[in-house]
């Protein structure tokens, strides 16, 4: 059977692995889950984990230019989904009900969605989307009244062409 050191040594690696950490954080980590588990061996109780704590308050999170993670504290992101994966393991609703968020909320920059939804309605996505929800509507009226014929697809819309480079 593996000594506690060596536990420790295999899960601070396992950590270490996938986040950055100075030699002085290692070291501290390893005394720190040695200690954990000298304690669970010995039959005391597991303290609590501390309850996470934002490093910034919400509403100073969501900047109209950019988000700032309320985990770490890093900002400057325009959307927090692939920050909160990759450096957290965590999910956007898990991280808006640690903190409160509205499920409304967007976990991206004012800036950004404006962005996003100007571009959408010159595309005419949202023209799509209003046929889209006509026929699909027309087509549930269709099964409900019975023998009715089922309303044609909606034609798409022409792609927009981009302007020439001049030469």
């Amino acid at each position: 059977m593996a000594t506690l050191v060596e536990i420790a040594a295999q899960l601070v690696a396992s950590h270490a692995s996938s986040t950055p950490m100075t030699s002085d954080e290692l070291l501290a980590e390893i005394a720190k889950v040695h200690a954990a588990l000298k304690g669970l061996e010995a039959g005391q109780p597991v303290e609590g984990a501390e309850e996470a704590k934002p490093s910034v308050s919400v509403k100073e999170a969501f900047k109209k230019n950019e988000v700032v993670c309320l985990i770490c504290g890093k900002g400057g992101f325009k959307t927090l989904a692939r920050h909160l994966s990759t450096a957290h393991s965590m999910k956007p609703g898990a991280y808006k009900k640690q903190f409160g968020i509205s499920s409304k909320q967007a976990l991206s920059a004012k800036s950004y969605s404006e962005a996003r939804r100007k571009m959408a309605q010159d595309r005419g996505l949202a023209d799509n989307l209003a046929k889209a929800r006509e026929v699909r509507m027309a087509n549930i009226e269709a099964k409900k009244g019975g023998a009715a014929k089922p309303a044609a697809k909606a034609p798409k819309a022409p792609k927009a062409k981009a302007p020439k480079a001049k030469k």
